[in-house]
């Protein structure tokens, strides 16, 4: 392992991945020095206070030349990893949508204050982005989306995503829309379980859709795919889905920017095998960056066997989601 004053000039790889505490092990450092990880996603397990992670941030970025990118689910509500002082506690989203229904234009302009204030106490961090807005809509079925979406009307849904968006851009975030093509509808956890959502593609196009389109159209910087099944649209999960990110992500939706997939550490995503073949098939169905986080042992597997064809826009692509300066962005 190379000194750790070092810092090593490599290219960023296509994987982001977490690290284990509140510190960097001597293991950690060997994972974000490998050359296949470009990114790092923060969990509640690496946060103590604000100058801790500051630190913890730092010490990341420290590594290598381009800096890595630092990443964490930070969407208000139950999904919000860092709490106490310096943090202000964001509701769920669902709460946006509530005030919607009596008044769109206040609550466009609190969806706007509050994907500020992400932008500005995240970029205080160290951090580069928030795996937010989700996009899904609130069908009243799926536990694991609930509160998280903003609405069961997509029109609204799409409104006030695009608000949160502006905010986040005004502090230079950057975005990331999920979960691909929308996980309200089914009631299954694809942390746990692989379901299915039995609609056609005119049902899904018509309502789940249209959030994403609306927020391509806005510039959104990134799409996270989901770990979802569409048996009568596609045999394949979404994320490993050359129909769903190549023909109907890029080409019939124009997306241009960073396809996520969703965390290939969750049940949903065995089906395709190991960490390896996981993240080979969503690859090869066309998505850019692949998270494999909270499974060490999967992890060091896939660092030792993927061997990915090199991707001569995916060094573009990490720069569109590292923080900017604030009003930079776009």
């Amino acid at each position: 392992m190379p000194r750790l004053s070092a810092v090593q000039k490599l290219p960023l790889g296509p994987i982001m991945t977490s690290i284990e505490g509140t510190e960097l092990t001597a293991e950690d450092r060997k994972v974000l020095l490998h050359p296949l990880v470009g990114g790092v996603v923060y969990f509640g397990k690496n946060f103590v206070d604000k100058t801790q992670l500051s630190e913890l941030s730092r010490q990341i970025k420290a590594l290598r030349s381009p800096e890595l990118v630092i990443a964490v689910d930070h969407e208000g509500g139950r999904v919000q990893r860092f709490h106490g002082e310096g943090f202000t506690d964001i509701p769920a989203m669902r709460s946006l949508g509530d005030l919607w229904t009596t008044h769109p234009p206040s609550a466009r302009a609190r969806a706007f204050e509050i994907g500020f204030t992400i932008g500005h106490e995240l970029g205080e961090v160290g951090i580069d982005f928030s795996f937010a807005p989700v996009l899904d809509l609130d069908y009243g079925e799926s536990a694991v989306i609930g509160h998280r979406a903003f609405h069961r009307d997509h029109g609204a849904a799409a409104s006030l995503a695009t608000a949160v968006m502006q905010g986040l851009r005004a502090e230079g975030m950057a975005s990331v829309g999920k979960h691909f093509p929308g996980h309200g509808f089914v009631k299954g956890d694809t942390h746990w379980e692989r379901p299915e959502d039995p609609r056609t593609f005119a049902d899904v196009e018509a309502a789940d859709l249209i959030p994403f389109r609306e927020l391509i159209a806005a510039g959104v910087d990134g799409i996270m795919a989901a770990h979802l099944a569409f048996p009568n649209i596609n045999a394949q999960l979404a994320s490993q889905s050359s129909y769903w990110l190549q023909e109907v992500l890029r080409h019939k939706l124009h997306f241009r920017g960073v396809i996520f997939t969703d965390d290939t550490s969750m049940v949903a995503a065995e089906a395709a095998g190991d960490f390896t073949a996981r993240a080979e098939v969503s690859t090869q169905a066309g998505a850019d960056i692949v998270l494999a986080c909270n499974d060490r042992p999967g992890l060091l597997e896939l660092l030792d066997k993927w061997k990915p064809t090199p991707e001569s826009s995916l060094a573009r692509k990490w720069e569109r989601m590292r923080k900017k300066a604030a009003g930079k962005r776009h």
